[in-house]
């Protein structure tokens, strides 16, 4: 009897560890039970930043919203949502971890990441370029020898720049930024030459300087980014919903009036 009473608490132990497990991969059930989505948003990115006072802006946070709208739909009502401020450095741990729904900035989809994490449809196709004061005199890669260039914690344009063909041979020191509001101040406060990122973030950083004619993107085209929407792997379910919203957008024309508005 002893033995029965055991097997019977372990077997609904079992079960319950079953489902906490199934509800933890299937970040759509969660979600409804809970009526909260944790959304990722950037406070300094070319594609989603904030306009302050807890305001979050963009043409992918707007995008992410939309698709939020759609889940609620999905859910049978309304979903509160849950801005969390992530950065380059730690977007994927916040995914795998749990911490983030989802998030969409300015996340470029690489095999590398897929090991991570899983990717929605790509909304955005973005070119790492590099940003210099106008009187620098800097115009192409071969101008950053011996330059110091500036890049963001977590982010690959570094690598894009070592890799160019131009680049594999030119001498330059790096210097690191918390995030891109970071990495630009290096440049416009004379502690780099350069800031090399994707061309979305580099116009939004010089729009919001306080002078933004004392600088220009220049040079060669370092890498062709995908964008897109990250989440976690295995969460097909999730990840269906994520596609489908962005696929609805595309088709009856309001993700390129989205994108208009932006840029």
């Amino acid at each position: 009897m002893k033995k029965q009473k055991q097997l019977l608490v372990l077997t609904a132990l079992s079960l319950a560890t079953g489902a906490a497990m199934a509800q933890a991969n299937d970040t759509l059930a969660r979600i409804k039970s809970s009526g909260v989505v944790n959304l990722g948003v950037r406070d300094s990115s070319g594609l989603a930043f904030t306009i302050g006072g807890g305001k979050y802006v963009g043409f992918h946070t707007e995008m992410a919203e939309r698709i939020i709208d759609d889940l609620s739909k999905q859910a049978g009502k309304p979903l509160k949502i849950n801005y969390q401020v992530i950065t380059s450095q730690n977007r994927v741990p916040l995914v795998q971890n749990g911490t983030i729904d989802f998030e969409c900035g300015s996340t470029t989809n690489n095999a590398a990441r897929q090991k991570d994490v899983a990717f929605a449809v790509t909304t955005f196709v973005d070119e790492v370029r590099t940003a210099v004061k106008t009187s620098s005199g800097i115009k192409s890669v071969n101008d950053l020898n011996g330059k110091t260039v500036a890049v963001t914690t977590g982010t690959t344009s570094v690598q894009h720049l070592r890799r160019h063909e131009r680049g594999a041979n030119i001498d330059f020191k790096t210097v690191q930024g918390k995030d891109h509001a970071d990495s630009f101040l290096l440049l416009e406060s004379g502690r780099a030459d350069a800031f090399v990122m994707d061309g979305s973030i580099l116009a939004a950083s010089i729009s919001k300087a306080k002078n933004p004619k004392d600088f220009a993107i220049v040079g060669e085209v370092l890498s062709v980014e995908p964008i897109a929407c990250m989440l976690r792997k295995d969460d097909p379910k999730m990840k269906e919903a994520l596609d489908n919203s962005i696929k609805r957008q595309i088709k009856d024309g309001s993700l390129a009036k989205l994108y208009d508005k932006w840029f």
